[in-house]
């Protein structure tokens, strides 16, 4: 699967700076917040935000003037709205009358005789003659002729002034992202507080001509916890970063996972396997559909019919005890032991409100596992080793794949076939798009095309071969 990394450019505050890997900046009139889950690196002044902002290339310093010009043009419309608005209030055109401290005539409050007070005498006096001791300091020299590198010096350190003017204006959060493709090159995106999972990739297959393929997602990493995920396409990234720890070592990748969306590809391997029906193999794309709009466009959705053996991890020890699971719409419930399972007899495991499932990996070499197909249950803001982190594992991989989607079907419900209908949707145009015949232009002899043909160049085959293609992530 390809893989690509997010790394963050760090932004500023007027009372301190934070150059660190992920800062979040509440973009007010008057000043700037650092988020408190960047990397500490404390100064006083504008340095530090020079050499960040200067770590952009042009390119990407130009695409980051071109979103911030825009939401500054829909701010402004906002403004002129309600500057018109408040025109037509009658109460606004009031004005109160001016006092000032200075003022020639008063009235004394015992009587009606005005009384009349003057300024100051000092004023009626010419100004002192100047002192002959001091000197007129002299022209500063004509300045010198810039060197070209010195003239794009100055134009980049313009464009980050002007950069600095606009976010004051914006008056959103803002995260300015710095993609690292896995060819080396990067790419800067502009997320704010507004956008979801989903607009990001959008963004993403824009920049990199990608396929747009449905299995494209943002995969979340904890190199700490040794557990990954991938956003769903609703989630806001923002609110997901945020929760990050500022010493954090995470990662955001832009991947491929066949995983994210196979229950809508094949449902009959989730909905009928486990039932022991012939279906349950292969299914004509009808009845795909029909069972998908029987489980997930009803009056509640259906959770595929799950349970089984897995390993529970003890907390604190590594060791693991084997229990029955059963998984239900509320949440994972077991059989305890001595007893069937009979609704009556189930006890509660957790339930899946404000908690993340996680695949976990390695986790037979750390905390000696049965298996490495490990699943994590947690809530988002831990992000060190807790006992609140339930830690199960499966068999084999499929049973593992079995219940993280059960697990996301019965926590997102129809929103996760919503998103799935919006990425089809999104593929289908960009494969149209693909589709169209382009325009042969004129080759003159000698001219290549770095070896591929204008045909494969114009139908983007030779740009998705680049920026899409490269080692599998396991």
């Amino acid at each position: 699967m390809k893989v690509s990394l997010f790394k963050i450019v760090p932004l500023t505050s007027t009372i301190s700076i934070l150059l660190c890997n992920l800062v979040f900046i509440e973009l007010s009139a008057n000043c700037f917040s650092c988020h408190p889950l960047s990397k500490v690196f404390c100064g006083v002044g504008g340095r530090f935000l020079t050499e960040s902002l200067n770590a952009l290339e042009d390119n990407d310093l130009d695409a980051l003037m071109a979103d911030l010009v825009a939401d500054l043009s829909e701010v402004e419309q906002k403004t002129l709205q309600a500057q018109k608005s408040s025109s037509h209030d009658p109460q606004s055109a009031v004005t109160r009358p001016s006092t000032g401290v200075c003022a020639a005539t008063s009235y004394s409050y015992k009587s009606n005789v005005p009384v009349t007070t003057t300024g100051r005498f000092e004023d009626d006096l010419p100004p002192p003659p100047p002192d002959p001791a001091f000197d007129l300091p002299l022209p500063p020299p004509p300045p010198e002729p810039l060197t070209q590198e010195e003239l794009e010096a100055q134009a980049k350190a313009d464009k980050i002034k002007l950069a600095l003017e606009k976010l004051k204006e914006a008056k959103v959060k803002k995260l300015v992202v710095k993609v690292h493709m896995n060819d080396n090159s990067t790419k800067s995106l502009m997320v704010d507080e507004r956008q979801v999972a989903r607009d990001v990739l959008d963004n993403l297959f824009e920049k990199t001509h990608c396929d747009c393929k449905v299995d494209w997602c943002l995969y979340e990493i904890y190199p700490e916890l040794q557990i990954e995920r991938f956003f769903e396409d609703h989630e806001n990234v923002i609110e997901v970063l945020s929760d990050w720890t500022r010493d954090s070592e995470n990662k955001v990748l832009f991947l491929e996972k066949k995983e994210k969306y196979a229950v809508f590809k094949n449902p009959q391997n989730f909905y009928l396997a486990n039932k022991g029906k012939n279906e349950g193999k292969e299914m004509n794309e009808k009845n795909k559909e029909f069972l998908l709009e029987e489980s997930f466009c009803g009056t509640s959705v259906i959770v595929p019919e799950l349970e089984g053996a897995l390993y529970l991890k003890e907390d604190g020890k590594k060791s693991w005890k084997r229990r029955y699971f059963l998984l239900r719409a509320s949440g994972i419930y077991y059989v305890p032991k001595g007893k069937t399972k009979t609704s009556r007899d189930l006890a509660c495991f957790i339930q899946f409100e404000n908690l993340n499932i996680y695949y976990g990996t390695q986790y037979k070499l750390k905390y000696k596992a049965p298996t490495d197909y490990c699943f994590v249950l947690k809530h988002p803001q831990i992000q060190k080793e807790s006992q609140y982190i339930r830690y199960l594992c499966c068999d084999d991989q499929w049973t593992l794949q079995q219940w993280v989607t059960g697990i996301r079907i019965a926590k997102y419900g129809k929103t996760l076939y919503d998103n799935y209908k919006r990425a089809v949707q999104r593929a289908s145009m960009a494969s149209g798009w693909a589709n169209l015949v382009p325009v042969k232009p004129a080759v003159t002899a000698g001219s290549s095309l770095t070896g591929k043909s204008a045909e494969d160049f114009l139908s983007h085959k030779f740009i998705n071969k680049t920026f899409c293609s490269g080692p599998q992530l396991k």
